[in-house]
């Protein structure tokens, strides 16, 4: 079995799925130009993924007179933006539960305005007719270990405190959705989660920044970040950009302002794909609903249908490179992808000897409080949303938002809430946040095999109220 999961693994591609499929479709736009020469601008933005796409389109409708320059490094969706999976969660602090902990005042405001930025997503996509799949079909947490259920009952509890609605299932109940042996229970979100093609929308936001008129400019990395006493200037290898004001939304990728980088770690994170699977193979998985599933460890996976009905698979190892490592040959992990596909195999023992068409993996930007955090620097003049830990397909739009509503100078219930107005603990230098990393880890991992209980490091880290997630 082993020597056969690994040809699997092997025969994959290593390359994300969903750049792929957009290859294959034809729908990977032509290149954007580097930016040739020195130019200005009312506002630049730094970064052209989720949270800096978003940036762009907002500001645009807010004020279609203003002048806005999109810099990314490489190419839209190249990195984390088009390597997650797809998972669009209405959260903005990383769960109800992370939200309630730190800010149980405003938590209820915290889920009205996540439920609405997904609204305002949703309608946005319609709007700009973008063709990404998107789909409000819900998410799936299942119990596989027995103190995973009392989780689950906690979770509907804490949810209908709080107005939320999320409907515990019995294990019956659960596998009738999606049918895996390892199911002892579920909970269902129907409104709080949806699907997408996240390379697909990454494209459709790009197509509809430059309708706007959004000048955008790929393969300019930005190398510098000044202040002078008439804005902000941007240098790239090209030419130097001049900014009214700058928004900075690099995600992982060390910030042009350095403060920040105490702030944020790399961890990178794995994903499978299976091939197209049949319709009897679909059929053995009685997966109807199109929901996407997660299991509740520490350690968790994260799985969905594709649109073209293969099964995408990740999650699980959250890795951390000693010195914030962040290099290509990272996003492969052999041991990994193998320890991945022995546990999709052992979920859904049905598809014993379907093969994997991709792997990938790709760095996840992530902070102690495990949600974004924001600001404002050089006199106000340059915003920042970063920290989104996993959870950003979504909340990278209510981030854009706040950065926008920041540059404005007036205040809005988004920068009044104390989670914008307060920031993370930042993580310790080298080697003392390597070795506190590893530790976290393995108490983590030990937790999922102890029956959930936490040991003194991971209780200590609870009542500091910081820790390390993906």
């Amino acid at each position: 079995m082993k020597d056969s999961i690994a040809r699997a693994v092997a025969a994959a591609a290593p390359r994300p799925l969903w750049l792929d499929l957009a290859d294959a479709t034809g729908r990977t736009p032509e290149g954007a130009p580097p930016v040739a020469g020195d130019t200005t601008c009312d506002l630049a933005i730094v970064g052209g993924g989720f949270s800096g796409l978003w940036t762009a389109l907002l500001a645009k409708e807010r004020d279609p007179g203003r002048d806005v320059v999109l810099l990314e490094a490489n190419a839209v969706a190249w990195a984390a933006s088009g390597r997650n999976g797809g998972f669009v969660s209405s959260s903005l602090t990383h769960g109800l539960a992370n939200g309630a902990d730190r800010w149980p005042g405003e938590i209820a405001t915290l889920e009205r305005l996540g439920l609405a930025n997904l609204d305002e997503l949703e309608q946005t996509i319609a709007r700009y007719g973008i063709d990404c799949s998107f789909q409000r079909s819900g998410k799936m947490w299942v119990a596989t270990r027995p103190h995973e259920t009392y989780e689950l009952e906690r979770m509907c509890g804490l949810a209908a405190a709080h107005g939320r609605r999320i409907t515990p299932l019995s294990a019956d109940q659960a596998r009738a959705r999606v049918d895996s042996p390892t199911y002892l229970s579920g909970a269902l979100d129907e409104e709080g989660y949806a699907l997408v093609d996240p390379v697909a929308l990454a494209h459709g936001l790009r197509a509809a920044c430059e309708r706007l008129g959004v000048r955008v400019h790929e393969g300019t990395p930005v190398t510098d970040l000044t202040s002078t006493p008439r804005g902000i200037v941007l240098s790239t290898p090209y030419g130097r950009v001049g900014a009214h004001q700058v928004a900075l939304a690099t995600n992982v990728f060390p910030s042009l302002l350095r403060r920040l980088r105490l702030f944020i770690v790399p961890v990178y994170d794995y994903v499978l794909a299976t091939r197209p699977l049949s319709p009897e193979e679909l059929a053995s998985l009685g997966w109807a609903g199109g929901e996407g599933v997660s299991d509740c460890g520490n350690q968790f996976h994260y799985y969905r249908r594709t649109p073209d009905d293969r099964i995408l698979w990740g999650g699980y190892d959250a890795v951390y490179h000693y010195g914030n490592g962040l290099r290509p040959e990272l996003d492969q992990r052999p041991e990994t992808f193998l320890k991945l596909a022995e546990q999709f195999y052992e979920t859904f023992p049905q598809l014993e000897g379907v093969g994997f068409s991709h792997r990938w993996g790709g760095a996840i930007d992530t902070c102690t409080r495990f949600c974004a955090f924001f600001g404002t620097a050089k006199g106000g003049r340059v915003a920042y949303a970063l920290g989104f830990t996993g959870l950003g397909v979504a909340s990278a739009r209510f981030g854009a938002n706040v950065m926008l509503d920041l540059l404005s100078g007036t205040p809005t219930e988004r920068t009044e809430l104390e989670m914008v107005r307060s920031t993370p603990i930042p993580f310790p230098p080298e080697p003392v946040r390597y070795l506190g990393v590893e530790l976290t880890r393995r108490s983590m991992v030990a937790a999922d095999d102890r029956g959930g209980r936490r040991n003194l490091w991971l209780r200590t880290l609870d009542r500091l109220g910081v820790g390390f997630d993906s």
